[in-house]
C-alpha cells in the first residue's frame, strides 16, 4: 500500500479542499496539536488500508493512484491486524492529556476512543463474522460478502475516465475473486466454531449468486458498466471484451466455489435461528445492541421501550385515521386499507418507477424551500434519488443513503429498492424524502464532511448509526414541525407510520434475538402493527436476522435525540435558538449518544 505523507495529501483536489477548511495545525496548541496529528495519521493510514474507501471519498489519485486497482483485504489475517492497529491507537489515544484539550477537542477525543475501546473489546470477546458500529455475524449473507457488495461498489463508485481507470477496473475484476475465495475462507472458519446463518438466509444468499452467475458474462454488470463508461469517456479498446475474458476465467469460478461453499453451509442450517443460537449467543446480542445504540441499554429494555412508543403512536394514527374516515379494524388494518387505495399504489412498471422518482427528487426540492426555518448552515453538496441496482433488490435494503465524494465528482444520493411499487404508497413519500436526504441522512453527513470543526477522520472514516438514524427520524419530526405536512393530514400519518414502523423494529429485533420469535412471527407482527405489505414486511425481519442489532438504533437514536433538544430548551427558556443548537450538534461531527448527551449539556450550559 502507498503511504501519502500529509504534503503529499494536500497536493490532491479533495486533500486540497478540506485542508482550507481545517484550521492549520500550527494554530493549535499544545495537547490540540498533539491529538490532530495522531487523529490526522488514523486517516491517513485508514485510506491506505482500504482502496474502496479511497474511491468512496474520491482520494484514490495521484500518489495514492495505485489503490484504484486494488481492494480492501478482506482476509482473517488483516482482521487480526486491524484489531491490533486498535489496540495500538487506543494506547496512544489514553496517553492525551483530556484535561489540556480545549473543548471541541476534547469531543474529537471522546469520540475517536469511544470507536477505538470497543473494537478492542468487541475485536478481543468476538472471533466470527465482523465487529464494528453494527455488528455481522455471517461473512457471507444475502447482505454482505464481496459477491453481494463489490459489483455494487464498482459500477455505483469507480470512476472511468483514463485507459488507467479502465486497466484499474479489469485489476479489481481479478481482485474481486480472489475476495469472494477470502470470504469462502473465513465462512468455513466461523462455520467450524458453530456460526451458521437461518436455512432462508442461505436460500437468499444462493439466489443473489445463482442470478448473478446464470447469465452470460457479457451481460453482467461488471463487464456492462466497464464498456458503458468507457464509452462515454471515449476510451480506445475492446474493455468489454476484456472484463468479459475475466469474468469468465476468474470471477465465475470463485462464484462458483462460493455457491458450493453457501450449501454445504445450508444443509448445517436450521430455521429461524437468531443469534441466541450462536456460541455464547444471548451475549452476543446483548453487545449488538450496546454497539448499535451506542447505549447501554439491555434487550428487555430496548423491547419494552418499543411496546410502549406502539401504543403511543398508534393512538396519535387512530385520530388522524378516524379523521379520513378510517373506523373499522386496527390502525394496521385500517393502513393496510390505505395502503392497497389505488390512489396510493404507483404501478409496477417502468414508468410507474420513473414517475415515483420523479415524485421524490420533487420533494427533495420542496423541502430545500424549508430548511432556512431551522438551519443557520446548510450542505453545498447535493443528493438525489436513484433506483437500488435490479441486480442487488432481492436481498438489499428498501432504501440505503450514499455520501457524495469530497472532491465533488460524485453527488450523493438516496438508493430506493423498487422491487415491489406497492412497497411505496404515496403518501409516505415525502417522509422518505426528509429521511434519507434533507434535513435527514443527507444533511447530517454532508454537514460533517464540509465542517471546519472537526479532524478530517470524522468527517470521513467514523460513523454511529444511532446517532444518523436517530438523527433522521429527529428530522421527520423536525419536518412536522416546520409545517411539512399543514394541510396533509395523510402525509403527516406517513410520518406517524414511519416512527410506527421504526417503534415497532425495537420490539421486532428483540423478539427475534432474545425472545426466539420465528421469522414467520416476526413478520406477522410488522404486518399487524404498521400494515406494511407481506413481503416488504418479510424483507425486513430477514435483514433483521442477518444483522443482529442495527435496527434498534434508528428508535433508540431518536429518543435519546428528542430528549436532549427538549432538555436544552428547559434550559434555556427563551435563550433557546434551533439554529444554533443544530450547528452546534451537526457540525460537531456523528458521536455515541452517550458523548452527544455531554457534549449538548457542556454546549447548553455556554449559552446559559
Amino acid at each position: 500500500m502507498t503511504h501519502l505523507d500529509r504534503r503529499s495529501f494536500l497536493l490532491t483536489s479533495a486533500g486540497a479542499a478540506l485542508a482550507a477548511a481545517t484550521p492549520a495545525l500550527a494554530q493549535a496548541a499544545g495537547e490540540d496539536a498533539k491529538l490532530r496529528t495522531l487523529l490526522d495519521g488514523m486517516f491517513e493510514t485508514l485510506v491506505d488500508d482500504s482502496p474502496q474507501f479511497a474511491t468512496s471519498l474520491g482520494l484514490d489519485k495521484g500518489a495514492r493512484a495505485p489503490l484504484k486497482a486494488q481492494l480492501n483485504d478482506n482476509s482473517a489475517q488483516a482482521k487480526a491486524r486491524r484489531l491490533e492497529r486498535s489496540r495500538k491507537w487506543l494506547g496512544e489515544l489514553k496517553a492525551i492529556d483530556r484535561a489540556k484539550l480545549s473543548a471541541s477537542s476534547k469531543v474529537d477525543l471522546d469520540v475517536v476512543a469511544y470507536q477505538q475501546e470497543r473494537a478492542v473489546a468487541y475485536g478481543d470477546r468476538w472471533k466470527f463474522g465482523d465487529v464494528g458500529g453494527n455488528f455481522n455475524p455471517y461473512v457471507i449473507s444475502q447482505r454482505g460478502g464481496a459477491y453481494a457488495n463489490v459489483p455494487d461498489f464498482m459500477d455505483s463508485q469507480h470512476r472511468v475516465q483514463t485507459q488507467a481507470d479502465a486497466e484499474a477496473w479489469l485489476s479489481r475484476l481479478s481482485a474481486f475473486a480472489r475476495n469472494m475465495d477470502t470470504d469462502l475462507e473465513r465462512q468455513r472458519a466461523d462455520v467450524a466454531m458453530g456460526v451458521v446463518p437461518p436455512d432462508f438466509v442461505c436460500e437468499l444468499a444462493l439466489g443473489q449468486m445463482r442470478a448473478l452467475r446464470d447469465q452470460p458474462a457479457a451481460q453482467t454488470i461488471m463487464v456492462t458498466s466497464l464498456a458503458k463508461k468507457a464509452q462515454a469517456a471515449g476510451l480506445a479498446g475492446d474493455w468489454g471484451a476484456r472484463a468479459e475474458r475475466i469474468v469468465t476465467a476468474e470471477v465465475f469460478p470463485a462464484l462458483d466455489r462460493q455457491i458450493a461453499g453457501m450449501q454445504a453451509v445450508r444443509a448445517k442450517a436450521k430455521p429461524d435461528t437468531g443469534v441466541w443460537a450462536l456460541p455464547d449467543g444471548d451475549a452476543y446480542y446483548a453487545d449488538c445492541v450496546k454497539a448499535s445504540t451506542t447505549t447501554n441499554y439491555s434487550p428487555e429494555e430496548v423491547h419494552q421501550m418499543g411496546r410502549q412508543q406502539v401504543a403511543e403512536i398508534n393512538a396519535r394514527l387512530d385520530k388522524i385515521l378516524r379523521g379520513q374516515g378510517l373506523t373499522k379494524g386496527t390502525v394496521g388494518e385500517r393502513l393496510v386499507v390505505l395502503n392497497n387505495d389505488p390512489k396510493q399504489v404507483y404501478p409496477a412498471t417502468d414508468e410507474g418507477r420513473a414517475r415515483m422518482l420523479a415524485d421524490l427528487n420533487k420533494d427533495v426540492a420542496d423541502l430545500y424551500a424549508l430548511l432556512p426555518r431551522a438551519f443557520a448552515t446548510l450542505p453545498k453538496a447535493k443528493v438525489e434519488v436513484r433506483r437500488v441496482p435490479v441486480f442487488i433488490q432481492d436481498g438489499a435494503a428498501n432504501g440505503y443513503y450514499q455520501s457524495a465524494a469530497l472532491d465533488g465528482s460524485r453527488p450523493a444520493a438516496f438508493y430506493i429498492n423498487l422491487k415491489e411499487t406497492s412497497d411505496w404508497p404515496r403518501y409516505n413519500l415525502k417522509t422518505l424524502a426528509v429521511h434519507e436526504t434533507i434535513p435527514g441522512h443527507h444533511l447530517q453527513i454532508a454537514l460533517a464532511q464540509e465542517s471546519t470543526r472537526i479532524p478530517i477522520l470524522r468527517r470521513t472514516g467514523f460513523g454511529f448509526s444511532a446517532f444518523s438514524e436517530g438523527w433522521a427520524l429527529y428530522s421527520e419530526q423536525l419536518a412536522d414541525e416546520m409545517g411539512a405536512y399543514e394541510g396533509d393530514p395523510l402525509g403527516q400519518a406517513g410520518y406517524l407510520q414511519s416512527l410506527l414502523f421504526r417503534a415497532a423494529r425495537l420490539v421486532t429485533d428483540t423478539g427475534i434475538h432474545a425472545k426466539r420469535w420465528t421469522r414467520a412471527q416476526a413478520t406477522q407482527y410488522m404486518v399487524d402493527t404498521i400494515g406494511n405489505t407481506p413481503t416488504r414486511a418479510q424483507r425486513e425481519v430477514e435483514r433483521y436476522f442477518s444483522s443482529p442489532g442495527q435496527a434498534n438504533s434508528y428508535k433508540v437514536g431518536h429518543t435519546v435525540w428528542a430528549k436532549v433538544r427538549e432538555d436544552a430548551k428547559k434550559k434555556l427558556g427563551a435563550k433557546f435558538d434551533l439554529k444554533a443548537y443544530h450547528d452546534a450538534v451537526l457540525l460537531s461531527g456523528a458521536m455515541p449518544l452517550t458523548v452527544l448527551e455531554r457534549h449538548v449539556q457542556e454546549w447548553t450550559a455556554q449559552q446559559a
